[in-house]
């Protein structure tokens, strides 16, 4: 307890107030310095973890947060204390973000043209090198959000200007993810679902920024009905790619932001609580709920997919599923890869074809979930994962002398010895830490006879195994 508290009588308003920050703020043992360190970092790094952060004379120099978009001023700051606390704001933060808000309780305007006027000097700007560029200026916020906005939503429109009529959401999800039975197809398309998620990003934001003042801003009631059609649209668009192309996990940081801003100013479907299954990607769920209820529930929620456009999205996602998994074992997902190229084939021109399709899609699943190996692998190495992936890609690795021993018995000996090996001579953090690597690279090296190449392509498979 500080000395100035500790002087405090015990009815106190200030004893009051450390007691109550002390027992409702501080977790246990947690400091004054830790619990604001900590704040803080959540409001730079976090951002749609931190929206609103409220301070009384702090913050004003030497705190840098680009993500800082709006200053709400209900203090009476003057000159360089107004000058550097609307400065919070002006920092870019990516392509959605050109100028921030200041929300003036005070109707201190008057004194923040003075501080800019005084603190952004032709002699400052040309000392800093950016010929002018650094000034703050004063801009009629509803003026720039409209332009904002506009110039948004017609960057999305151009972007969507190929999908093909009637450009609904199976024409979307073809353009932005591809022809599925394309093993190359999410690579190639990638760039443009990137784009159109920070372009449907950007539009979302500007909405948001004037939502509340559309008559203000010109628009007329039609064009503002539409306006608003356009973010739901869009933002629905948007969960369709992601979910089709198996994306959702990819750029969940990104998310909660996204989710508060189309449920607040987007008329959304009732909600309904799913619990964990709502934060499952899809091949998880089909696990855990089985097929149907998986593409009830996720790839079809809004029942406007048509039996094709499913079953290229169940495709889309094992495929990520393999291409994120491969290293860790590259014989079996190749082996994945094939029934993968086997089931695209498969017809699903009717009902009872399209339910085989499923079924086997949904045994598909299983499989890649258990990494059930391939049959044969000697019952010495049952139970033991590590070294049945040793087992299954001894034979396929690159190599310029190591010869895989062609008997299975003799290969699991040595996929156990190289096991053994790994788990003996790995030190504690060794992954990433290219000393520590050095000493697993050299416990394999005279196992592999010496053989640079293959000790260097099984290192990659032992080194992408969660269980070493």
């Amino acid at each position: 307890m500080g000395t100035a508290i500790s002087r405090e009588p015990p009815n106190s308003d200030e004893r009051y107030k450390f007691d109550t920050y002390t027992q409702h703020v501080l977790k246990k043992g947690q400091t004054t310095k830790q619990y604001e360190d900590e704040a803080k970092r959540h409001f730079i790094e976090e951002p749609a973890n931190m929206k609103l952060l409220i301070v009384v004379s702090m913050l004003l120099t030497g705190f840098d947060a680009p993500s800082c978009t709006y200053i709400y001023l209900d203090n009476e700051l003057r000159d360089h204390n107004l000058f550097q606390a609307i400065c919070r704001t002006n920092r870019l933060d990516g392509d959605d973000k050109d100028y921030g808000h200041i929300v003036d309780f005070k109707e201190l305007f008057g004194e923040v043209q003075e501080a800019i006027a005084v603190y952004s000097s032709d002699e400052l700007d040309i000392e800093d090198g950016s010929d002018a560029e650094n000034n703050v200026h004063l801009k009629d916020w509803l003026a720039e959000g409209r332009k904002k906005l506009d110039e948004a939503r017609e960057a999305l429109r151009y972007l969507c200007e190929p999908v093909a009529l009637p450009r609904e959401v199976e024409q979307f999800l073809h353009y932005f993810c591809g022809d599925a039975a394309s093993p190359n197809a999410l690579n190639e398309t990638e760039a443009l679902r990137v784009s159109f998620y920070k372009a449907v990003a950007v539009f979302v934001r500007a909405f948001a920024a004037i939502a509340q003042h559309l008559t203000k801003a010109g628009y007329s009631d039609a064009e503002a009905a539409a306006l608003q059609n356009d973010v739901e649209f869009y933002g629905e668009i948007r969960s369709a790619i992601k979910k089709h192309s198996g994306e959702e996990l990819d750029i969940k940081p990104f998310e909660a932001d996204m989710r508060h801003l189309l449920n607040t100013y987007v008329q959304a479907d009732p909600a309904s609580d799913l619990g964990e299954l709502g934060e499952m990607p899809l091949t998880e769920l089909i696990i855990k709920t089985g097929i149907h209820d998986a593409i009830a529930r996720k790839l079809n929620e809004k029942g406007r997919l048509s039996r094709n456009a499913i079953a290229e999205g169940i495709i889309n996602n094992v495929r990520k599923t393999i291409i994120r998994e491969q290293l860790t074992d590259p014989r079996f997902y190749e082996q994945m890869s094939q029934l993968l190229d086997d089931l695209i084939k498969q017809s699903r021109a009717d009902a009872a074809a399209y339910e085989e399709f499923l079924r086997n899609a949904e045994a598909l699943v299983r499989r890649l979930a258990s990494r059930q190996p391939e049959a044969g692998v000697p019952a010495i190495l049952h139970g033991k994962h590590e070294a049945s992936v040793l087992f299954n890609n001894l034979g396929s690795i690159a190599a310029t002398t190591f010869q895989c021993p062609a008997n299975d018995d003799d290969k699991a000996a040595l996929a156990l010895r190289i096991d053994l090996a790994v788990r003996e001579h790995a030190p504690a953090g060794w992954k990433g830490d290219q000393p520590k690597e050095a000493q697993v690279l050299t416990a394999l090296f005279p196992i592999l006879d010496q053989d640079r190449e293959a000790t260097l392509a099984l290192f990659e498979i032992i080194k992408n195994q969660p269980g070493y």
